[in-house]
């Protein structure tokens, strides 16, 4: 981790998600659709849906619209019948790209995909080219200066698989991803309350990029992220913006 900020990384980039977010409900409604289809319409017992109705509620969708969404999953309203689709690539440098979509529409999707990829210094792989480099998991992020032991012992106890201890002082709690909602709610009844937290895709190893590089990184992970098909964009990299 010497020489970058995880902290920083982490919240830039939630940053740039909930902006888009806030200006467009479209995406969280169709993971919220495809959550309540996939495994009810009840978020108590649907980890998936919880998290989706979660990202919602952080960028102040509103509660009609989230209703509705879930209502299209379950059948009780008229909906689009999405499907998921993954696409694997590189970024700048060789840098490691998951690209995680929701689509009627294979066809306008990937070449939508490729398109962002060619245009900003990229290239669409093959599938598994890089999600070797990724684990699927739960992660909590808590800011600098949370007291290291007490969380380590919290999350332990809450059934946590790691804890990180990061160079610029930030802690991550590693969860598997059907575990992160009983660890996130054991630790809050602990009085710890994350400052980012979901299921992610987490790089195995980070490949940092500074000045020219990591702009036209952002650039990429931008013109993907703006895409109305793609959900999650996740990538190895860490950019220093100094």
């Amino acid at each position: 981790m010497a020489g970058h900020s995880k902290w920083a990384n982490i919240q830039h980039r939630k940053g740039r998600q909930d902006e888009k977010r806030s200006a467009s409900f479209s995406k969280l409604a169709k993971e919220i659709t495809v959550s309540a289809k996939m495994g009810g319409g009840d978020a108590a017992f649907n980890p998936r849906l919880r998290v989706a109705i979660d990202k919602a509620k952080g960028v102040n969708m509103p509660k009609d619209k989230i209703d509705n969404a879930i209502k299209k999953g379950t059948g009780e309203l008229e909906g689009v019948d999405y499907v998921e689709i993954r696409y694997e690539g590189y970024g700048i440098s060789g840098a490691a790209v998951i690209v995680d979509c929701l689509t009627d529409n294979r066809t306008r999707t990937v070449a939508d995909v490729r398109h962002a990829f060619n245009k900003y210094g990229g290239n669409l792989g093959t599938d598994g080219c890089v999600a070797f480099q990724f684990t699927h998991c739960g992660q909590l992020l808590f800011a600098p200066g949370t007291d290291e032991t007490a969380l380590m012992d919290a999350a332990i106890e809450a059934g946590a698989e790691d804890v990180l201890n990061n160079d610029d002082g930030s802690v991550e709690v590693i969860t598997a991803p059907g575990d992160y909602f009983s660890v996130k709610d054991a630790l809050e009844a602990a009085g710890f309350v994350a400052e980012y937290g979901g299921v992610t895709m987490k790089a195995e190893n980070e490949t940092p990029l500074t000045g020219d590089e990591a702009q036209r990184m952002q650039k990429l992970i931008d013109a993907l992220d703006a895409l109305d098909d793609v959900q999650d964009v996740y990538t190895n990299v860490v950019m220093d913006e100094n």
